[in-house]
């Protein structure tokens, strides 16, 4: 991805983003025949990067400070003030006004000790229920794979409703709208899946061997009513357990496999001197490839915070920033791992889908690493970096993976089937779907997603 133009760069930085798009639009409209083609596509881009950053910071002081207040009913000015100068509390100086970003309030709770002990505390048994669920999962897994030497256990079946509904009046009459739906990919840990149904007809199911795997819809946009995109799957997932001897870890036979997976992917699996310097810090000079990942991973875990971001289609490099901030959500953090794996020399790539427990799903992204003789090994540093002051729990997530998972993605900005037109609302994942229409893409803000978990039940047998 070209970089912006020091004018630009100049004036988003000072928050200036009206100023920002006018120079933009300048430069595109008097410049036009001697832009190269990747600068002029960087500009058109960013208009809408703009946009999509503006959206994130929805909120002025006076609804920020009362937002919170609901959660801190003897919440001060000063305490609030005081929460923005040390960086608890998140805004930007947009045009003028001082905005504050949509998910400001869970981020403070988790990096602010004297917030979090002054809130209200409403326990969410949906939380507690579904963290015990999975500790007592994970507990039976390795009790099994322990005892029986097994590497899949604990297959669960799962039945999957996924609705997208576009809402009356976001499309002219008469246009046909076309929405992608992420739809699950065959794994080693998900071997089986099954379209129950779908509708509007027809529709298409992407290629198994697509990366980011999708169902696609058409419909005819009709004056005031909703348009709802459904789909209905079954698939079955299994844990995976494996227990890894380092001394047998031989080394790589350099193929064009290993060089997929251990290259750049810009513009955010790159190797910037930064990130190359990082890796070398850390691992420090180890050479085999099991250790070199394990260094990464508990690096990642013991310094990256989790925190809530921007849409992911706002950052220019999302590993250089985690690796610079030291925060970041799961898939940032999902991102940094690979790259510093593939600095390293060992290869690792990409998976995400939705964290499937039955209690309270919700979106995640996760990773793997390779190491011979073993093949593709599960790392999901967001979840070992919650539990890293459990030990087993901790390393569970270093090589393996619960069975709460469905899987739709093995690469990050991967074409869909059949292509999609115009700018993507998530350039990087694909857990909502999209949607566009003849003159654009249709952002988060027009529709609608639902993914229900109709069934999860454990396969005997």
């Amino acid at each position: 991805m070209a970089g912006l133009p020091e004018e630009v760069m100049f004036l988003e930085a000072r928050g200036e983003f009206k100023e920002a798009g006018e120079a933009i639009r300048r430069i595109l409209n008097t410049r036009s025949e001697r832009l190269p083609s990747l600068l002029k596509e960087r500009l058109e881009w960013e208009l809408e990067r703009i946009e999509r950053i503006k959206r994130d910071y929805p909120f002025n002081r006076e609804k920020a400070f009362n937002l919170l207040k609901d959660h801190i009913p003897d919440l001060s000015q000063e305490d609030f003030e005081k929460w923005i100068k040390n960086g608890f509390i998140e805004r930007k100086i947009i045009d003028g006004e001082e905005k504050f970003f949509a998910n400001f309030i869970p981020n403070l709770f988790r990096d602010c000790k004297e917030a979090s002990k002054r809130r209200i505390k409403k326990v969410d048994e949906t939380v507690v229920k579904s963290r015990e669920l999975l500790h007592k999962h994970i507990d039976e897994v390795v009790m099994k794979a322990e005892k029986t030497g097994l590497s899949l256990l604990e297959p669960v079946k799962n039945r999957v409703v996924f609705e997208i509904k576009v809402k009356p009046g976001m499309v002219p009459e008469g246009e046909i709208v076309r929405v992608w739906m992420p739809f699950p990919k065959k794994d080693y840990i998900q071997p089986e899946v099954k379209l129950v149904s779908a509708n509007p007809k027809p529709f298409i199911v992407a290629p198994e061997e697509s990366p980011q795997r999708t169902i696609y819809f058409e419909a005819e946009a009709k004056e005031d009513e909703e348009l709802v995109f459904r789909a209905e799957y079954e698939y079955t997932v299994y844990a995976f357990y494996r227990d890894i001897n380092p001394d047998k870890v031989t080394p790589y036979e350099k193929n064009d496999f290993y060089d997929k997976y251990t290259s750049e992917e810009l513009p955010h699996i790159a190797f910037t001197p930064y990130l190359r310097k990082l890796a070398d810090e850390i691992v420090k000079g180890e050479t085999n490839p099991y250790f070199k990942a394990w260094r990464i991973y508990k690096w990642i875990t013991y310094n990256v915070r989790y925190a809530l971001v921007r849409e992911y289609s706002t950052f220019e490099c999302i590993s250089e920033y985690v690796a610079r901030n030291l925060r970041g959500d799961c898939g940032f953090q999902a991102l940094l791992f690979i790259t510093l794996c593939r600095i390293s020399g060992v290869p690792a790539r990409w998976q995400s889908g939705w964290y499937l427990n039955p209690i309270k799903p919700g979106m995640h992204d996760w990773a793997q690493f390779y190491i011979e003789p073993y093949g593709w090994l599960y790392v999901d540093p967001s979840f070992g970096g919650a539990m890293k002051n459990n030990e087993k729990y901790h390393r569970f997530y270093f090589g393996n993976i619960d069975h709460f998972r469905l899987i739709c993605n093995t690469d990050i900005s991967s074409d869909f089937h059949p292509p999609k037109r115009y700018y993507r609302s998530d350039t990087v994942d694909n857990q909502r779907g999209e949607v566009e229409y003849s003159k654009g893409n249709l952002y988060y803000d027009k529709w609608s997603y639902k993914l229900e978990v109709v069934s999860h039940e454990k396969v005997t047998g």
